[in-house]
């Protein structure tokens, strides 16, 4: 039962958790010690940059549950390999020049549009585009378009910091792979869970609930960075 449930669970937790923390702690924050490595970093520092990169991702509910949406009825591996191909040729594109052309976004509005891309999947899963508009979006395209928009939102991490151009590419490369390498080691137990959770009918039970909750935590965060925006 616990297996079956696993998903779900993760999902409503999730919400949950955006609905009870505070702002302050969402709102484009890292934790005091990357903070002060940021601020105080100078030159090339490959394995560091690495680990934030690896870290943001894995600790990146929203990019995340982006990817868990993705994820959820796709079965077969050359399925997910494309998709998650295409999310990270997205998000690898803004994150470096995003960075590197100095590109200036307004990061609350971008991860409002991050939550957004929640909220798409979530309804998409749920079949609401060919249900109210009897057409079906190409999942191809969407996905590559919001990774763009979620690499514009890692950048917007990086730009707050204002990295000395000494290093600079090196560092972004580095934390680049590290984002991917996060990415991967958040899928292979997103996958895992995924698979062993089909093999119950609760899967197809808990479907809608899992991705209304899913859409609730897209609502959650567009609001959240919404608010920030209009106070900030």
């Amino acid at each position: 039962m616990i297996l079956r449930l696993t998903l779900s669970n993760f999902l409503i937790g999730a919400f949950i958790l955006i609905l009870w923390m505070s702002f302050d702690t969402f709102a484009h924050g890292v934790d005091e010690t990357t903070r002060h490595f940021l601020v105080n970093n100078s030159g090339v520092k490959m394995i560091p940059f690495m680990y934030i990169g690896a870290k943001h991702m894995v600790t990146g509910y929203d990019h995340l549950l982006f990817l868990i949406g993705v994820l959820f009825f796709l079965h077969r591996s050359k399925d997910v390999l494309l998709y998650v191909s295409m999310f990270t040729l997205g998000h690898s594109i803004t994150l470096m020049t995003g960075v590197l052309a100095n590109i200036e976004v307004n990061a609350y509005l971008i991860d409002a549009i991050i939550g957004l891309s929640v909220i798409y999947k979530g309804f998409d899963n749920l079949g609401g585009f060919k249900r109210y508009l009897g057409t079906q979006p190409n999942l191809r395209a969407v996905v590559l378009i919001f990774g763009l928009f979620h690499g514009f939102g890692l950048a917007t991490k990086i730009q707050e910091f204002n990295l000395p151009s000494e290093g600079m590419v090196s560092n972004l490369i580095a934390f680049n792979l590290g984002v991917e390498l996060g990415q991967f080691f958040a899928l292979m137990f997103i996958l895992l869970v995924i698979n062993v959770w089909r093999r119950y009918q609760s899967f197809y039970q808990f479907s809608t609930a899992t991705n209304t909750a899913l859409m609730s935590a897209g609502f959650m965060l567009v609001g959240m960075q919404l608010t920030g925006y209009f106070i900030s």
